[in-house]
């Protein structure tokens, strides 16, 4: 009897806070209704006793309670992360303590944003990772840390939406600075508003191993109109029977050849694509018929994740009960992808070395054994002790990259630091640091 996989990925942006007026305006912004922003109103628009014109349904299914319930500061988080980390709530499915429910946290930086933070999000340089990475150590969970983004948006406002990865150095910097600042580098990802467009499928399938985007559903119809004919994630052509596929050069719905892995992950509690009792069903029968499923669902830091995910549990555990003889294991994103697909243990290790030529030129080479993912490491280079830029390699041989520093481009007295990440075809990440004054380069292998 084959397995089914259980990830649960969580969009983790920290805190956010929503006043009633932000509430009316999203209103406004979303279906053109303009009404008083007022707890009394809000309360009839919840309970659809205001016309809205054969709106009331679509209204009420924007501003339902458990979705405008927000965590607004860090201690609101906690606390619900506390509860999250009891007993009693990670051994609810199985009744296992050896199976106990896992958490991927994966984080969101909110920096590069130029604009108003009118939701209070917490902006700068890994405020969001340092929270979570503390709170899983000290917690002795399996959970582990991995890596959520957000295109910067033209207006620069801090909860404004963009569409484009790689129009600023932003998803670049945000990288650079994980690899130099923090020794680490993810191998998986949770797309921003679950979207992947060209640009972002091309760049992930440089560096990235698994991909948590696919959101299609057995019926894919919303009565969201911002969020209609896939504007935020268009997943209507993928795969929607909890296969794990590997996407086209041209379509990342479409399965192909393309290196990286892409798993569905649907909604636990939002206004559209939640994962249904159909969908729940589909993955036990899938298993039941002899093929390791994954079955993956989100949802956010900022809202009640204790009691937004208790009903969930609940609900596998009603179709668990018909598939006693299908094995449920909780698992992370990495090795829930790993596992379901039986990827062979395929580490990489990096060999790097930086030679003086002169004062203003240093040859850097990279060596590799392992199966690399992609075409080859991402490059981190901190200058001046302030600027962060990635760059690419250039081919020296098989497994072999070079980069040189000059006065043609960047000039070797101007380099801080420099740091080389690579994932393996199986998830596997080995970082490479060195800082300038320093002797040696310092190495890093994860297994998460």
């Amino acid at each position: 009897m084959a397995k089914l996989f259980i990830v649960h990925c969580v969009d983790t942006e920290g805190p956010m806070y929503e006043s009633v007026e932000a509430t009316f305006f999203r209103l406004k912004n979303i279906f053109g209704i303009s009404l008083p922003p007022t707890a009394e109103n809000l309360k009839k628009l919840q309970g659809e006793k205001i016309d809205l014109n054969g709106l009331e349904k679509a209204v009420a299914n924007l501003l339902a309670p458990q979705r405008l319930h927000m965590n607004s500061n860090w201690d609101e988080i906690d606390k619900m992360v506390s509860r999250l980390n009891s007993p009693e709530f990670r051994n609810l499915l199985t009744g296992d303590a050896d199976k106990p429910w896992v958490f991927s946290w994966f984080c969101l930086e909110h920096v590069g944003f130029t604009g108003e933070n009118p939701r209070y999000r917490t902006l700068g340089d890994h405020k969001v990772y340092d929270h979570y990475r503390e709170l899983i150590q000290s917690s002795g969970s399996k959970d582990i840390v991995q890596w959520h983004y957000h295109p910067l948006p033209a207006t620069g406002h801090v909860n404004d939406s963009g569409i484009a990865y790689l129009t600023s150095n932003n998803v670049w910097e945000i990288l650079c600075k994980k690899i130099i600042q923090r020794k680490w580098f993810p191998s998986s990802f949770r797309p921003g508003f679950h979207t992947v467009r060209p640009d972002s499928h091309w760049f992930l399938e440089q560096w990235i191993p698994f991909d948590y985007g696919n959101q299609s559903c057995l019926i894919d119809d919303t009565d969201q109109p911002d969020l209609a004919n896939g504007r935020y994630g268009d997943w209507r052509r993928a795969p929607n029977d909890w296969s794990v596929y590997q996407p086209s050069h041209d379509d990342y719905q479409t399965p192909g050849n393309c290196r990286r892995w892409i798993a569905r992950c649907l909604n636990v509690e939002a206004r559209l694509r939640q994962i249904t009792d159909a969908d729940i069903e589909g993955a036990f029968e899938r298993s039941a018929n002899g093929k390791n499923t994954l079955m993956a669902m989100t949802n956010h830091d900022f809202r009640d994740m204790y009691a937004e995910t208790i009903p969930v549990i609940e609900r596998i555990k009603r179709v668990m009960s018909r598939y006693p003889d299908v094995e449920v294991v909780p698992i992370d994103a990495v090795n829930g992808i790993r596992q379901v697909l039986n990827l062979p243990v395929n580490r990489v290790v990096l060999r790097c070395h930086l030679e003086s030529i002169s004062d203003n030129q240093k040859n850097l080479t990279v060596e590799l054994d392992g199966d690399l993912f992609g075409t080859q490491p991402f490059l981190a280079i901190e200058l001046n002790g302030s600027r962060y830029l990635w760059e690419n390699f250039d081919e020296a041989g098989e497994k072999r990259w070079s980069f040189v520093f000059d006065n043609n481009h960047i000039p070797a007295d101007q380099i801080t630091a420099i740091g080389v990440a690579a994932n393996s075809t199986s998830g596997y990440t080995a970082i490479a640091n060195f800082r300038m004054g320093d002797e040696e380069w310092v190495y890093n292998n994860y297994d998460e």
